[in-house]
């Protein structure tokens, strides 16, 4: 297996995210989003939103942390925590995307370790969570045998707000770790 080091994201990351996800969400969301949105604007509605998210570094850490993962290849996989997102349920996992070549690698699970160990070291609590789509089982059993545990179930927002980038009503599950320092 090759090296992996992992780094928090800056601005120039920006690009490279937003193609990352555009990719993962149209290989694991198709039937809950719809295939004009994820064949169509998908990139530029995750370059927008990785752009303006990573555009100041030095803001972000305060409430949330991005972490890339890369080998000697580029970029396989990141991950975004918002710290204290949550009063009942605490730090939000917001994404864990990996690239498809490197799924199954551990690259996901190093990767939601440090988010877990960013929350420890920086949010009010250990309380942990992520949403994850109903139809996404792998992403489930993943999560489970990582010691998460559904809380509940319920529908999915449409990205962007906007309601035509949804097939029907798709639902989404609360993964929730009550303490995140057990994944670290």
């Amino acid at each position: 297996m090759t090296s992996l080091w992992f780094r928090a994201a800056g601005p120039d990351d920006a690009e490279r995210v937003a193609l990352l996800h555009a990719d993962s969400w149209r290989r694991h969301y198709r039937a809950a989003y719809a295939d004009s949105f994820l064949d169509g604007d998908v990139v530029a509605d995750r370059r927008a939103v990785w752009s303006s998210r990573l555009a100041d570094p030095a803001a972000g850490p305060a409430v949330g942390l991005t972490v890339v993962a890369e080998d000697d290849t580029g970029l396989v996989g990141f991950v975004h925590v918002v710290f204290d997102d949550d009063e009942r349920w605490g730090s939000l996992v917001d994404n864990l995307h990996v690239t498809n070549d490197r799924r199954r690698t551990g690259v996901g699970g190093a990767l939601l370790t440090r988010a877990a160990e960013a929350v420890v070291e920086r949010a009010a609590g250990k309380d942990m969570y992520l949403w994850v789509l109903e139809q996404n089982t792998a992403a489930q059993g993943f999560y489970r045998a990582l010691g998460g545990s559904q809380a509940e179930v319920a529908p999915v927002p449409p990205p962007g707000g906007v309601p035509a980038r949804l097939n029907g009503r798709p639902k989404m599950l609360r993964i929730a770790w009550s303490d995140a320092s057990a994944l670290g």
